[in-house]
């Protein structure tokens, strides 16, 4: 018989991926405990973009860009929920979103990009529209004179990622889930059908475990007969100070927070672990932003970083349930804040039913295996 203290299912990892899945576990009616490293952590859910974007996504698979689509359709949900159990808005909306292309060369890349996406049969009811220079001026009224055009979609819309952080973490405590920081993990062992999870801090027995470590997956997914080829991607980011709200969509690149600062990030580097701050690329990210909005050229910028992003060999997320050592989880993905309404509302409660639903089965990491 089971200790009866012992939770139904461990999280590993408590940032945005592993706070979402275990609220939906929670209000599903699971004793979950979370172990996170902590602030030593290379912690994506710190350096989002706060976006909850479709355009674009899933270009060789369609089955993503459906998963990012009912993310965006739930976020309303999940904005409700975060709302009602913590008293916290998390500022989401979905006004839609903005690809600002600064030459025709890069508009048509774009419009090619969008035709390839979706002739893929699935696609139809994701729409967009190709805009000009003057149309763009007219719905966004501060783009300067470089940008020659836009692509825009209805789906897209954007949060506050910190309050979303906070607030994920304040719906878990009330829903008593066991969040246990500074306790990185060093080892899952199968036992009595069962795990047993081990570190410095001491051990702990469960039912169910769920891998939510980001980067840290790859080396703890072994360990139950899962599978995480993932590898960080860093990207930087910039933040002015804050200035009266001009831009209501969000961009790919360039977003006004609810508080009134702007946020641009545009870069992708492939730098292992490095995290250092780099000036070269935040100068070529701070003139595009300024090509895109002069207005911004006046501005302070008060703080920039940098972070490391969750990247699997395709881009794609990784959802699976382990062969040998049923009742392990894996669950990665790029897009957690994107994501976060899947995770809690569909993701979690078939994690705790033992079986994954049909919609992910695309994301298993034997598709790198084929």
């Amino acid at each position: 018989m089971s200790n009866h203290t012992e939770p139904d299912v461990v999280v590993i990892g408590g940032g945005v991926v592993g706070g979402a899945i275990a609220l939906g576990l929670a209000r599903s009616g699971a004793r979950v405990t979370i172990l996170d490293e902590g602030d030593a952590a290379f912690r994506a859910s710190r350096g989002n973009f706060a976006l909850v974007w479709v355009q674009s996504k899933g270009f060789g698979m369609p089955e993503y860009a459906m998963w990012s689509r009912r993310s965006a359709d739930d976020w309303h949900g999940l904005a409700t929920i975060l709302s009602e159990e913590t008293g916290i808005d998390v500022a989401h909306s979905q006004p839609g979103g903005f690809m600002l292309c600064l030459s025709q060369d890069e508009l048509g890349k774009r419009v090619d990009a969008m035709h390839r996406l979706h002739n893929q049969t699935t696609l139809t009811d994701f729409p967009y529209e190709v805009l000009d220079h003057a149309e763009t001026k007219r719905r966004l009224p501060d783009i300067g004179k470089d940008v020659v055009g836009a692509i825009y979609s209805p789906l897209d819309g954007h949060v506050n990622s910190l309050k979303l952080f906070r607030a994920l973490r304040e719906a878990t405590t009330r829903r008593g889930v066991d969040y246990r920081p500074n306790c990185p993990v060093e080892s899952i062992t199968p036992r009595d059908g069962g795990f047993r999870i081990t570190g410095p801090w001491g051990e702990i027995a469960t039912a169910k475990v769920v891998l939510a470590a980001g980067l840290g997956n790859a080396r703890l997914a072994p360990m139950v007969g899962l599978d995480a080829p993932v590898k960080p991607s860093k990207g930087q980011i910039i933040v002015t100070e804050k200035t009266a709200p001009f831009l209501h969509n969000p961009m790919v690149t360039v977003r006004q927070t609810d508080e009134g600062g702007v946020m641009i990030g545009d870069s992708q580097e492939d730098r292992g672990f490095d995290t250092v701050v780099g000036q070269p690329i935040l100068s070529v990210m701070a003139e595009r932003a300024v090509r895109m909005f002069p207005r911004l050229a006046g501005l302070n910028v008060v703080r920039t970083w940098s972070a490391l992003r969750v990247m699997s060999p395709d881009g794609f997320p990784i959802y699976d349930q382990s062969q040998s050592c049923p009742g392990a989880f894996v669950v990665t993905c790029h897009s957690g804040v994107t994501l976060a309404a899947n995770h809690v509302l569909t993701l979690a409660p078939a994690i705790l039913s033992g079986v994954l639903p049909d919609a992910v089965a695309s994301f298993s990491a034997r598709r790198f295996h084929v």
